[in-house]
């Protein structure tokens, strides 16, 4: 067995905190086979506090003082940048739309470690909150489809899972930290949604103005109202439209039969919680806790208790689970190592729709998940087939070939990984159908989840296999 130290940041709309989690690891495979590296455990040692996001004005990051809760962090932790194995830095909601976001990531990037580094979009936070939460872990585990709602101080992040899959998700201006207010009820600052929602209950809201609270309470009663709205709950109204997250999919329930709808995220602290003051931070999170509680989503779906709350979005960290590739591999060996590819996951019916050829289903997503995720490169990551014939992989090359050239910025390589043995002959193909435009790595026997980071290392054993590090995100 060996120790890792991993840490977490998440700098988010309303908050900034750490996470540090011991990760033990150990490998689970006989004595005569292939070496797989698993977590066998995670034991949290050290949770921050929580801090407000500091900001030099509306529109701009303080990064240095980002930086000087991290070391202070650090410090209070008994641990030293030098300490660290692994870790993961993700900005978050509307911080994500700071004009500065990318300096603030570059600054705590080299701080400790190989750290996984990204901008989180409005959709892939969706995904990362409902991991984060064990909405999509309790899909697996009950073969049911789940909803979770993150509700942060700027977003509301959706996202369902079917049996783990992600079928749909979508992200609303709905948050906690929308209107601003002092402890006398004037207003400081009010978002443009907000504004609109608050204009369409008949709300004036006015920095230096005072409101109400019967004012504020039917303004978050309209936006708990909305999100039953965007869950298929009761017919949806044009104001929905205005308020979806710039960047983000459109949340599409289909119908769907959810099990279970789990809330993180500050407010979801509110929902539960009885807080008395209405406005004991400032905002109006308490009272948006307070109308979900006593609106139309709590009464008629049945809870789960998130594993986590307001630190469901706290990865904790890039955790290395370390495996060796299988020997039926395609591979331009000049390209390795690479590190901290994202890997984008098929779903069965999007694999299906692959080796059946269809087109114009892959390029849109791949674009999507590029600017999502902030990358220039990406790895494609499927299930495949135990035993697919000839044909079927030529079909599924070409579709690969003429979406992912499509789709992928001009030099990039395609970079695939399966589970199934198969990633030589598809490589083959896929290098054939792609006539020497792009280079092609294909490589199989390694099982990668949605939200996963990627490092491939340098070939061994004459190029016969080649060790892949998996990034998973941890959460809590």
């Amino acid at each position: 067995m060996a120790d890792i130290l991993s840490v977490g940041i998440d700098i988010g709309t309303s908050t900034t905190q750490l996470v540090f989690s011991r990760l033990t690891m150990e490998n689970l495979a006989g004595y005569f086979s292939v070496p797989r590296i698993s977590i066998v455990k995670k034991e949290v040692v050290y949770k921050s506090r929580v801090y407000l996001t500091p900001l030099k004005t509306p529109v701009l990051i303080d990064g240095e003082a980002v930086r000087d809760i991290v070391a202070a962090e650090f410090t209070a932790a008994g641990y030293i940048p030098a300490d660290v194995d692994t870790g993961a830095v993700i900005i978050t909601g509307e911080s994500a739309r700071k004009e500065n976001a990318a300096e603030v990531l570059e600054k705590l990037s080299g701080f400790a470690g190989e750290f996984v580094v990204s901008t989180a979009g409005p959709d892939l936070e969706s995904i990362i909150a409902g991991k984060g939460s064990g909405a999509c872990q309790y899909s697996i585990e009950n073969a049911c489809t789940t909803a979770n709602l993150d509700i942060g101080g700027g977003t509301t992040n959706i996202v369902l899972f079917d049996n783990g899959d992600v079928v749909s998700k979508g992200c609303l201006d709905i948050g906690g930290r929308l209107i601003r207010l002092k402890p006398d009820f004037t207003v400081e600052s009010v978002s443009p949604a907000a504004a609109r929602i608050a204009e369409r209950v008949g709300v004036t809201l006015r920095c230096g103005e005072r409101t109400s609270l019967e004012e504020l309470s039917r303004i978050t009663d309209k936006m708990a109202d909305l999100l039953a709205q965007a869950m298929g709950r009761k017919p949806q109204e044009p104001l929905l439209r205005t308020i979806q997250t710039p960047e983000s999919s459109w949340l599409e329930p289909d119908g769907k039969q959810i099990a279970r709808i789990c809330f993180s995220g500050g407010v979801a602290d509110c929902i539960a919680d009885s807080i008395s003051e209405p406005i004991p931070y400032g905002d109006i999170g308490v009272l948006l806790g307070r109308s979900i509680a006593q609106g139309q989503l709590y009464r008629e779906f049945q809870q789960l208790e998130g594993e986590e709350t307001i630190r469901a979005t706290v990865v904790g960290a890039g955790t290395y689970t370390t495996s060796i590739s299988g020997s039926t591999i395609l591979c331009a060996q000049e390209l390795l190592p690479i590190k901290n590819l994202p890997a984008l996951k098929l779903t069965a019916k999007e694999q299906a729709r692959c080796f059946a050829g269809e087109e114009g289903l892959l390029a849109e997503k791949v674009r999507w998940f590029l600017a999502q995720s902030g990358a220039e490169r990406m790895i494609l990551a499927m299930e495949g087939k135990a035993d697919p014939n000839y044909g079927e992989l030529k079909c599924l090359a070409h579709c690969l070939a003429v979406e992912l050239d499509r789709a992928l910025p001009e030099g990039a390589p395609v970079l695939i990984v399966m589970e199934h043995d198969t990633a030589k002959a598809l490589g083959i193909l896929l290098r054939s159908a792609l006539k020497g435009r792009r280079k092609v790595v294909c490589i199989d026997g390694i099982k990668v989840e949605q939200g996963d980071y990627i490092d491939l290392g340098r070939p061994v054993l004459g190029g016969l296999v080649i060790p892949v590090v998996v990034k998973t995100l941890l959460f809590g």
